[in-house]
């Protein structure tokens, strides 16, 4: 049977490993359409092109938005390799996304669960689905070699 979460996973981290030439944290994210294909990729560009909002998601939300031609992604699902920050949270919900899958927590700074859960508080008007731990192992270790490197 076929893993669409896996599968996307898969392609995140590939995405995730492009940010290290430039030394950015390696997160990759993919931003899937309602059927499971591919709308668009981003990875971590902070370094990369000095903007600290340059957030795997944050790209990944906005290359998908500018090939749909719509700020709205309802059905959307995005897959990070990291648990979302406050902003990349702020980013999803704003977005309509339908669902957050990610592999590693983020207990230091994660807003899908871990430290925060904006994605899933009850005050805002749209609170996607979180589907956390997917290949969460191979996601915390390029995140462990990558800061055990530096």
């Amino acid at each position: 049977m076929r893993d669409p979460w896996r599968e996307a996973m898969r392609l995140a981290l590939g995405e995730a490993a492009k940010a290290v030439p430039a030394g950015d944290v390696p997160v990759g994210a993919v931003v899937l359409d309602p059927g499971g294909q591919v709308l668009a990729t981003g990875y971590n560009e902070r370094e990369a092109v000095g903007d600290p909002t340059a957030h795997a998601e944050v790209l990944a939300i906005r290359r998908a938005a500018a090939k749909l031609g719509e700020w709205r992604l309802p059905g959307c699902t995005l897959v990070v390799t990291l648990e979302p920050c406050v902003m990349c949270a702020g980013a999803l919900v704003q977005s309509r996304l339908a669902r957050v899958v990610y592999g590693a927590g983020d207990e230091k700074a994660g807003a899908a669960g871990s430290l925060w859960d904006l994605v899933r508080d009850r005050r805002l008007n749209h609170r996607p689905e979180v589907i956390r731990g997917v290949l969460e192992d191979e996601c915390s270790a390029l995140l462990t070699r990558f800061f055990r490197d530096r």
